[in-house]
């Protein structure tokens, strides 16, 4: 499919990324203070590692390691079994989740060119086969921090909501909407308002949720005389 993107001008990708880096960079610099007393706080409550790594898709389709703050303990039950992430969130790990202070260490992968500070949101590797045609354009600009279905209605959105939302950001790309997206952000963590799951795989998987979809519905009985 072939759609011309504001963002395939490398004018428009250039001026993106000097954004990214600046306040990025500033970011980190006004925020260590509170990066290094979060991290002591998960290293006291949970004990190491304090950063999450996990593999993401990033532009072009290609894999990327994501940063965030450890929330989930490895608790697990009576028989050696984790538990559910969902149980496994911590009180401090719900405290980063509903402010979205866990994201901060994404900021290195906006210096690192990973991601952006605005776009669609990385998802897992495994998630791509699932895709139409047209929700594989997300990866043709760099994942951002927050995006367009972030501030839409997040969890409140369906999966094809939100993969839509992606779309059209890509599609209607400006740094109008750069801007107006972050300011959403914003406001969203100061009044603590993001739309946040306990279970950080809430929202279902992609995958097995397309699967269902796409199966063919079960035969009916066929009904019986009296």
């Amino acid at each position: 499919m072939n759609v011309r993107a504001p963002l395939s001008s490398p004018a428009a990708r250039r001026i993106k990324r000097v954004v990214d880096v600046v306040v990025a960079g500033s970011a980190l610099t006004i925020l260590s203070p509170v990066l290094v007393g979060i991290a002591i706080l998960i290293g006291v409550t949970m004990g190491r590692p304090v950063i999450f790594r996990q593999h993401r898709i990033g532009l072009n389709e290609i894999t990327f390691a994501v940063y965030k703050f450890r929330t989930l303990s490895n608790e697990t039950d009576s028989s050696g079994r984790q538990l559910s992430p969902a149980e496994r969130v911590t009180s401090v790990g719900w405290f980063l989740r509903r402010t979205s202070l866990d994201e901060l260490p994404q900021l290195v992968n906006v210096l690192k060119g990973d991601i952006s500070l605005i776009g669609p949101r990385p998802l897992m590797p495994h998630y791509l086969p699932a895709y139409t045609e047209r929700e594989h354009l997300r990866h043709i600009v760099r994942p951002g921090i927050s995006g367009l279905a972030q501030v839409s209605g997040r969890n409140q959105l369906s999966w094809n909501e939100k993969l839509e939302l992606d779309v059209q950001y890509v599609e209607r790309w400006h740094l109008g909407l750069d801007l107006r997206i972050g300011l959403q952000t914003i406001a969203m963590l100061v009044r603590c308002s993001a739309d946040v799951s306990r279970d950080p795989h809430g929202e279902g998987d992609l995958v097995q949720l397309r699967a269902a979809q796409s199966a063919p519905p079960a035969p009916q009985p066929r009904g019986g005389q009296d």
